[in-house]
């Protein structure tokens, strides 16, 4: 079973995101998107209302430095 994931654990998030999704770009993603996304990750399970922009931009450019 994954292990629980938070919206503070942006680096685990973004590999989830590079296995889950390896056909996207980061940067083409918008933040309603991405919130789903993660949201909908196997092991996630903090609460959906307490992400921002802040936290999503640190998710979106840790995806783009795993995906790189």
């Amino acid at each position: 079973m994954p292990r629980s994931l938070r919206w503070t654990d942006s680096r685990d998030i973004a590999i989830a995101l590079c296995e889950a999704k390896p056909e996207i770009a980061p940067l083409s993603v918008r933040f309603t998107d991405l919130h789903r996304w993660v949201t909908e990750l196997p092991g996630f399970s903090d609460d959906p209302l307490k992400s921002n922009e802040k936290i999503l931009e640190a998710i979106q450019m840790m995806w783009l430095e795993e995906v790189e």
